[in-house]
């Protein structure tokens, strides 16, 4: 894990970050629905989990721009940027209706990345722990699959003041729309991180990685 340690004075939105850190604590979560027609019919032909595939490209889009891999670090009071983010997927065990985290390792590579998500996906399905370990995974995010409801809106709620930079990303089931599949995402992130402008930009860039991996 490394990172980069952002000058504050010099940061190109420091004026928004002294802001929501100092006077007005806050996040922001948006939804919206996505197309993911292609990237059902990409599973199909390539006989592959969609939910994997999606967890890909969501990797792909955040770790392309320095903005989604920030964190602040409260010990020493620095803001950073990690080289990757990589996310903390999710097993379901319906015999107890409980979650355990899995901690996966994002890879650029997609057939590399697959085979290790799905790996990591079936070791957690022998445990009923909910095993989180966040001080061992700092630069992790959260990608959480909600597959019994394709919603329309959701919140995620954080303590009033917590400097929690990182994405926490959730994703319901699609639904079809005018012959189209569409599913709601919902991005959450600090607004001292960043703004509408870049929450709206993940959506874009989920959409441009999936026509990029449809081409494979």
């Amino acid at each position: 894990m490394n990172y980069k340690v952002i000058d504050k004075e010099k940061y190109y939105r420091r004026g928004v970050y002294r802001h929501f850190t100092e006077d007005c604590k806050c996040s922001v979560s948006m939804t919206a629905r996505l197309d993911v027609t292609a990237l059902k019919e990409f599973s199909k032909r390539t006989d592959t989990k969609f939910y994997l595939n999606f967890l890909y490209v969501l990797c792909r889009a955040l770790n392309s721009r320095d903005d989604y891999r920030m964190n602040y670090l409260w010990q020493t009071d620095e803001l950073v940027c990690y080289d990757v983010i990589n996310p903390t997927q999710y097993v379901f065990h319906e015999d107890t209706e409980t979650c355990t985290p899995v901690y996966t390792l994002y890879n650029e590579n997609y057939e590399e990345f697959y085979r290790a998500a799905l790996a990591d996906l079936e070791r957690a399905k022998q445990t009923r722990e909910y095993a989180l370990d966040p001080a061992n995974h700092p630069n992790w995010f959260d990608a959480s699959y909600i597959p019994w409801l394709s919603y329309d809106s959701l919140h995620i709620e954080l303590p009033d003041g917590y400097l929690y930079f990182l994405p926490i990303i959730n994703w319901g089931s699609y639904r079809e729309e005018n012959g189209r599949l569409m599913l709601p995402l919902t991005v959450r992130l600090n607004h001292a991180a960043a703004d509408g402008y870049l929450i709206a930009k993940v959506f874009k860039l989920v959409g441009e990685e999936i026509e990029r991996l449809v081409r494979i």
